[in-house]
């Protein structure tokens, strides 16, 4: 074997690696951000969409996808990484469970999009279309399973986060901008 192939070898296992140390990062800063909540009723405030956006723009659509799955898989299972403490299954098909299904899609569409178009106002779009996403899902299981008025679920499951959410998407867009000029993408 030569020198030469012997010295790559390491880098595909260390890229491997770091993808899987990346990917379970991100599925962890989600679950910190689900801890970081202001109470309300039927869907509390968080931080989670704020590294659903994160991770997919950095990520890339697969890896990002997979991280949230990895979060959610690990809340199914009984961690309580879900917001107000929650876990288990019955966690995904409560009010919450709309936005929490999203995460993947979201992720994903963001990585894509990002990857595909890398200037600020592109990045801010993508990560719009990863919250709307979210959003839709949300207020769609909201209205389907809990609420049963479409207008009470549009004010109650996509409204009312509207400042909340222009807030993050402002923040992790420029997150990205920024770090991304030194780390195009992480793992």
């Amino acid at each position: 074997m030569s020198t030469n192939a012997i010295l790559t070898k390491p880098a595909v296992s260390t890229s491997v690696l770091s993808q899987t140390l990346w990917i379970t990062a991100f599925a962890a800063a989600t679950a910190i951000g689900a801890r970081v909540e202001i109470p309300n009723i039927p869907v509390p405030y968080t931080l989670q969409t704020l590294f659903v956006l994160l991770a997919g723009a950095f990520l890339g659509a697969r890896n990002g996808a997979i991280s949230m799955m990895l979060y959610l898989a690990v809340g199914a299972l009984g961690a309580p990484v879900f917001s107000l403490g929650g876990f288990g299954f019955a966690k995904l098909l409560g009010p919450t469970g709309g936005y929490l299904i999203a995460f993947p899609v979201a992720a994903a569409l963001v990585g894509y999009l990002v990857h595909q178009y890398k200037s600020f106002p592109a990045v801010l779009l993508s990560m719009f279309a990863g919250l709307l996403v979210i959003f839709t899902s949300g207020t769609l299981h909201l209205y389907a399973f809990y609420i049963k008025d479409l207008a009470a679920a549009f004010t109650s499951g996509f409204l009312i986060f509207s400042w909340w959410d222009v807030l993050k998407l402002f923040a992790a867009s420029m997150i990205y901008f920024e770090v991304a000029k030194r780390w195009r993408r992480l793992g």
